[in-house]
């Protein structure tokens, strides 16, 4: 075992037949800022909008108890609670424009091994989260080929794998595009919503008095319970995932002072629109009753086009697995930023922190991070036991919004291009709080406390290989074989 030596930048060399490299310190690796407010607003509005307009419609409702009224209430609040936290998170972007997201603002007001348990949490819930969704977009788009008998297994998994390898690859090979990608699907997505909207909204236009009643009577169902209203929360939140997406693209944002905050303002109102005028449609065309009793994802969608238009009737399942899409390659390219900051604060291999000289991406994370997310995807059974980690993304998201509150009473001469009002950074942590706790509280599983001895467990790997640096030599001689192979080398910086 010996001390860890920081590896230097290395140039590669074309000499005749042989390629060599040589070390400098006048090479310039780095992400480039190659994102816009156009590419800011589709990562956050492609990454939130995926399957879960398609599913929650159902489980809101259902614990909403057919209340149309309350429905409606906890879809607006719910993109309220997202833009609360958005702001929040803009704040800590301004400020620390790095790319670990909530990692690198955890690990500066909280601590290094606060940091690492969220790391290692991280790095398992987030691919098990994209191999469930590679493989309910290859549900969607594999079915239509098989009418109405059931595809293959082995068909959909092989589809997900594909997909999977596609968008990691794709990622690490160029960043402009991945944005392209996710310009193109989120337009794709957001006509597909669209069309869906002014399907039923034009029958509520037309004013026909079975299609109104729901609205004019909003109120009329029984009124849900405190136990109810935390469980239709939780299905509505579900539904804006992801709107934290952008912490991760602020080493890749241009002028990010600005961009930033305009961002975040554009992107979650614009959710919060679709989504209402899409369960505005759903409710026109259907009764409550149909939409809980519908069941599947995308089936009360199938239901409006069949009533309404049902000669696009295969728009459905083309809509969803769009969408997924969308939402997939957002999560495959944050994820990859999540490992390579971890790495360059010396919390994962040194490779892991290593850009491709051609293409200034960080390769080996975004294979490594496929790498995780093929392991869940071909047992699926371990997907299924990583949806008891859902409390943990609560929980650092508190943890974030905690730490815009530490950082503003420790460094209050930190420049912060924006800041955001702490009454609201309070009500966040109480949020997070109660949403970590309703699930362990009112339905405890062993589950769970299985779920929190793996995120405590993380410190068994902290303290040997992170607090005391232990480190084995062979390991150089790996990274040195990684790095020939992949064309890699360190970013010329290290973020915090």
């Amino acid at each position: 075992m010996v001390n860890h030596q920081p590896l230097f930048p290395l140039k590669l060399k074309k000499q005749s037949s042989e390629i060599t490299y040589t070390n400098t310190n006048e090479n310039k690796i780095q992400l480039k800022k190659t994102m816009g407010y156009l590419e800011g607003v589709c990562f956050i509005v492609g990454t939130i909008i995926g399957a879960g307009i398609f599913v929650s419609p159902t489980g809101v409702l259902k614990y909403s108890l057919l209340n149309v009224g309350v429905s409606l209430i906890i879809w607006t609040a719910s993109g309220i609670i997202s833009l609360m936290g958005a702001l929040c998170y803009a704040e800590l972007i301004t400020a620390l424009p790095f790319s670990g997201g909530e990692y690198s603002y955890i690990k500066r007001a909280l601590g290094s091994p606060v940091a690492f348990i969220f790391l290692w949490t991280a790095m398992f819930n987030r691919p098990a989260s994209n191999a469930a969704r590679a493989l309910l977009f290859a549900e969607y788009a594999i079915q239509p080929f098989y009418g109405e008998c059931p595809a293959p297994e082995m068909a959909k998994k092989c589809l997900a794998l594909a997909v999977l390898w596609f968008l990691g690859i794709l990622n690490g090979r160029s960043v402009k595009m991945a944005a392209w990608v996710q310009i193109v699907f989120t337009f794709l997505k957001m006509m597909a919503l669209s069309m869906i909207a002014i399907g039923g909204i034009v029958l509520l236009i037309r004013g026909k008095k079975k299609n109104t009643a729901r609205f004019e009577n909003a109120f009329s169902a029984e009124i849900p319970d405190a136990v109810q209203i935390s469980e239709a929360f939780f299905q509505g939140l579900y539904a804006y995932g992801g709107w934290w997406s952008l912490s991760y693209l602020a080493e890749e944002i241009k002028n990010p002072s600005r961009n930033i905050l305009w961002t975040v303002v554009t992107a979650l109102p614009l959710v919060i629109i679709f989504y209402l005028l899409v369960n505005i449609s759903y409710l026109t065309v259907l009764t409550p009753q149909e939409i809980v009793s519908s069941g599947m994802a995308g089936e009360s969608v199938f239901l409006i086009h069949k009533r309404v238009i049902p000669s696009f009737a295969w728009i459905i399942p083309a809509s969803v697995a769009i969408s997924i899409f969308g939402a997939l390659n957002g999560s495959v390219f944050t994820l990859g930023r999540l490992s390579y900051s971890a790495s360059q604060s010396g919390q994962l291999p040194i490779i892991v922190s290593m850009l491709n000289i051609h293409h200034s991406t960080p390769a080996p994370a975004m294979i490594l991070s496929t790498v995780i997310a093929t392991a869940f995807l071909i047992s699926s059974d371990l997907i299924s036991l990583m949806n008891y980690f859902g409390f943990s993304i609560w929980l650092m998201t508190g943890l974030t919004c905690t730490s815009v509150i530490i950082l503003r009473y420790r460094e209050p001469d930190l420049h912060r291009p924006y800041k955001v009002c702490l009454p609201v950074a309070f009500g966040m942590v109480a949020i997070s709080l109660f949403l970590v706790l309703v699930p362990i509280i009112w339905s405890p599983k062993v589950q769970y406390l299985y779920a929190f001895l793996f995120m405590v467990g993380g410190l068994l790997l902290y303290v040997p290989f992170i607090h005391f640096r232990i480190h084995f030599e062979w390991l150089d001689n790996i990274t040195c074989y990684l790095q020939l192979l992949l064309e890699v080398s360190p970013a010329n910086y290290k973020s915090e």
